[in-house]
């Protein structure tokens, strides 16, 4: 374990010279946090590291070096829920964010975008919510498109976004416009994304209603919840070799996909006698992340 650590205290500095660590330093890093639950030494760090930005892990199990925290109001976007302090991600997501807000800007009742959770300072697992969200590559958009963007932090705790499913998600609702889809749509065609996530009876919609190109559809994936936000998750920048990138989406659109879970909502499949019993997923420690999650963690 001590030597796996004095990797991490040496990769872990954002690519500039190494740092010597001695053995003791390392002994007292691997006995103290190795075996601590890693949300909270993650959620009890409120600044980034002072680091060369760089998602190591993946998605679910990583961390965020050198984060970059997207301004709390810009010209076409507010950042919701500032107590959570989730406004930071790699500068490829804040650059996204912000162009994507400018797109959703021209859509026909949208002022921008509300931004929900992105990332904590230093990513890592949540000490609430979300299992991803860990190397500041994913961003949740909220489905209430902005009429202002001037809201106080108190504001942004109270208001609420809007859900857009009806019949437990196989279909939209009354609050569906076909500006949703167009922002969607622009997320999606950008290259950086390599999902969005959003309730299946969205999807299906969204197949029924393009009728020129089909391609940015593969993107779009139908996944549990996701009515009231949608979320987008970027590709590995380029270069980031620690960076662990989830498998491409299947070949096609994806609306044959999406129509079966609107099949099985509609009409639920009968469980499977031979299902073995789901197990309790444990808490991942220190120890459990990237080698590199140490020396973000004790960075300045």
């Amino acid at each position: 374990m001590c030597a796996v650590l004095v990797i991490a205290l040496l990769a872990g500095c954002g690519g500039g010279k190494p740092t010597k660590v001695n053995a003791e330093s390392v002994y007292k890093v691997s006995s103290e946090l190795g075996n601590k639950i890693a949300k909270y030494l993650f959620g009890e760090k409120k600044t980034p590291s002072k680091q060369a930005s760089a998602p190591y892990g993946s998605y679910a199990k990583g961390c965020l070096a050198g984060g970059m925290q997207l301004a709390e109001t810009g010209p076409t976007w507010q950042a919701m829920r500032l107590s959570r302090n989730r406004n930071y991600g790699h500068p490829e997501l804040v650059d996204f964010v912000q162009k994507l807000s400018r797109n959703a800007a021209q859509q026909p009742g949208w002022a921008g975008i509300y931004v929900g959770d992105m990332s904590q300072p230093r990513g890592g697992p949540m000490l609430s919510g979300h299992r991803s969200h860990q190397i500041g590559l994913d961003a949740d958009i909220w489905m209430l498109p902005p009429k202002r963007l001037n809201l106080s932090a108190k504001e942004r705790e109270n208001l609420s976004s809007i859900s857009l499913r009806r019949s437990k998600g196989a279909y939209t609702n009354e609050n569906w416009t076909r500006a949703h889809m167009e922002v969607m749509k622009a997320a999606a065609k950008d290259s950086r994304v390599a999902r969005i996530f959003v309730f299946p009876g969205a999807k299906v919609k969204m197949c029924k209603e393009e009728t020129g190109d089909r391609a940015w559809l593969r993107k779009i994936r139908p996944w549990y919840g996701h009515h009231y936000h949608f979320h987008v998750r970027l590709k590995c920048p380029k270069g980031m070799r620690g960076c662990v990138d989830q498998a491409a989406p299947p070949a096609g659109d994806g609306c044959a996909d999406a129509q079966k879970w609107v099949n099985d909502i509609l009409k639920p499949p009968p469980p499977n006698p031979n299902a073995k019993p789901a197990t309790k997923r444990r808490e991942y420690t220190l120890s459990d992340l990237p080698n590199q999650c140490v020396g973000v963690l004790q960075a300045q």
